[in-house]
């Protein structure tokens, strides 16, 4: 039964089951948008937002995150795609639905009158055994996999994108293709370009490492096929030179990295200068542009043979890089910098000015770099820093035919590389395909048997949730989901019956057949972090007070709206009565100081109409 009490003077809270079933509802309509596109062969969205601008993906992340969403309990939900495509860059889709059929099964629960707090302890309760039993049982370390099995992660992750005609191959074992004369295949091309450039950017913390995907910059460059897409080891800017009469190629670059504009010093807004002849105005010119043609003769004497800007160059500075001989580059973005600058070991400043007041630039701020050089991709011109010394960075550039293309294989390549990321961090993975939910599901359901209190509600429908996601990469590729689901459940429980002695611990879904297979030998990885889900936090929110408007909080009645508009109608009639009158007293014209008191006379009369016309309107937006 919902419930309603004062909570403020504006509005009122909404409680109870009314607002339950709204939370329920709305996380079930965002899953159910983005449940088509799950698996390798879930299907794409076209995406239109207000201006026309059209987007199309699977990515569940991107799906959402142009859904202009109201509801709080639906925004969690887009807040927790966001996260786990952030944190893992893999499973958004999988997290939406899962998160889905937990609100689905909890709300049956309630309707049988059991609480809130019960259901709860039994989720909280079987993630806990779910995480433990997935760790003991179900994990695979990467060194025992080798290069194939991050191979594999990378495939598996990259396999229901767009490039997936590129991706969804066959994935042959390390003996079968030493048997094989064939080359690799355009899967093999991009898994491994992914895991070069992490491997290029390794940074040991320890006695660990730690892979830095903020040091891989992604560049799009139009033509050409997707195979041409190119690593590049060092740092690569969508930016060119200055000017033309400058170095294409410098060898040991030393990189000057500088957050501001290199032109002629204007006055300060609001700045006054009284001269008394115009021949004085000159001598205030040339001190402008002396102040940044000092400024660029400091960074050169320093020893930069490389400049890269945020801001502008006027053409005095670039005169003078020019005779310098210097590589100068405007309009560069300050992440980029910020990049470059840790890479090479440089400096961003943002100002010359030293802690004595006086301009100066060091060469202790200066980074290094082997060489920088201006290449031309296709149609772009853009400038490489190869080499950086005090960090290594690498960058990725795509090629495709166009620019949805593009876009779609830079969420692509980005998902593969958080994946990635997170499996060479932790070394563990679990084997995809549904295979791992299903397994846990068998093992809740009996751990479920075995629970005396009232939690083992909440264990059964955790273990029943569970089967969504392989259920939907069934209903994707267009098997048979019934079949298909006993087949694999069938597996799985004979497994734990067995133990050790069975084959078919990673029997996971072969989408292409319509068969169950080995899908460890398959090479189906994904993080196991991407697993470790908790998606059960919409259940905790007792109310909804968002908003006005009938989803919301309540405003005021009709009869309080009623009032208040006459009121504030009859206020404004008597205020501008009052107001006329008094100019009418400052006129200077005898005809203007009548009207003025005549027109005042009829506002204040009157403001009892006006307050009733409020009122009327008032009662009509009710």
């Amino acid at each position: 039964m919902s419930s309603k009490g004062l909570l403020d003077v504006r509005g009122k809270r909404t409680a109870g089951e009314s607002v339950r079933s709204q939370n329920v509802t709305a996380v079930k309509a965002i899953a159910n948008i983005v449940r088509s596109s799950l698996g390798p062969v879930g299907l794409d969205k076209m995406l239109v937002d207000d201006v026309g601008d059209v987007v199309i993906t699977n990515d569940g992340a991107t799906i959402l995150r142009m859904l202009e969403v109201k509801h709080p309990a639906g925004k969690i939900m887009v807040e927790l795609a966001q996260l786990q495509d952030k944190e893992v860059g893999d499973g958004t889709t999988s997290v939406v639905i899962l998160a889905a059929e937990l609100l689905k099964f909890a709300e049956e629960l309630i309707k049988q009158k059991v609480h809130p707090s019960i259901i709860m302890s039994g989720y909280r309760l079987a993630c806990r055994e779910s995480v433990k039993y997935m760790e003991e049982n179900l994990t695979i370390n990467v060194d025992d996999l080798g290069r194939e099995g991050l191979i594999g992660v990378a495939k598996t992750s990259m396999s229901s994108k767009l490039i997936s005609m590129y991706v969804f191959f066959p994935i042959f074992t390390v003996y079968e293709r030493a048997a094989s004369s064939s080359s690799f295949s355009e899967a093999d091309f991009f898994a491994n370009l992914v895991i070069d450039a992490l491997e290029k950017v390794k940074v040991q913390e320890g006695s660990s490492f730690k892979y830095p995907i903020k040091a891989i910059n992604i560049l799009k460059a139009l033509g050409g096929s997707t195979t041409d897409t190119v690593l590049v080891n060092g740092y690569a800017l969508n930016c060119t030179m200055a000017s033309e009469g400058m170095p294409r190629h410098v060898s040991n670059a030393k990189i000057a990295c500088l957050n501001l504009s290199l032109k002629e010093q204007k006055m300060d807004f609001g700045l006054k200068i009284v001269i008394k002849d115009a021949s004085e105005t000159m001598p205030m010119l040339k001190e402008e542009a002396n102040i940044g043609r000092r400024r660029v003769e400091k960074i050169i004497k320093s020893g930069a043979n490389v400049v890269l800007v945020t801001g502008g160059l006027s053409d005095l500075c670039v005169k003078q890089f020019v005779t310098a001989g210097v590589m100068a580059v405007r309009r560069c973005k300050v992440a980029d910098l910020r990049r470059i600058a840790k890479a090479t070991g440089a400096t961003l400043i943002s100002s010359l000015v030293g802690q004595e007041a006086d301009e100066s630039f060091d060469a202790s701020l200066l980074g290094h770099a082997e060489e920088v050089v201006q290449e031309r991709i296709n149609d772009d011109e853009l400038v490489f820093i190869k080499g950086p010394k005090a960090r290594s960075a690498s960058s990725i550039i795509l090629r495709g035919a166009n620019e949805h293309m593009l876009d779609e294989m830079e969420r692509s390549i980005h998902d593969a590389l958080c994946s990635l990321k997170r499996v060479l961090e932790s070394r563990k993975v679990v084997v995809g395909g549904g295979s791992v939910e299903m397994a846990t599901s068998v093992f809740l359901e009996n751990f479920a048997n075995s629970v005396s209190s009232r939690a083992h509600l909440g264990l059964a429908e955790y273990a029943e949730a569970l089967i969504a996601i392989p259920r939907v990469l069934a209903v994707n590729a267009g098997q048979d989901c019934s079949d298909l689901i006993a087949k694999l459940r069938a597996y799985h429980a004979q497994q734990i019956t067995e133990g050790a002695n069975n084959k078919w611990k990673w029997a996971g879904l072969d989408l292409e057949t319509g068969e169950i297979r080995d899908n460890k030998a398959a090479c189906i990885f994904e993080p196991l972090e991407s697993k470790l889900v908790e998606s059960s936090k919409p259940l905790r929110m007792p109310g909804v007070p968002a908003g006005y408007g009938p989803r919301g909080i309540q405003g005021p009645s009709c009869f309080d709206q009623i009032k208040v508009g006459f009121v504030m109608g009859a206020s404004v009639g008597a205020t501008v009565g009052v107001i006329f009158g008094g100019f009418s007293a400052l006129s200077m014209g005898l005809r203007g100081r009548e009207l003025l008191r005549q027109l005042g006379k009829i506002m204040f009369t009157s403001s009892g109409s006006f307050g009733l016309f409020m009122a009327v309107g008032s009662a009509l937006r009710c």
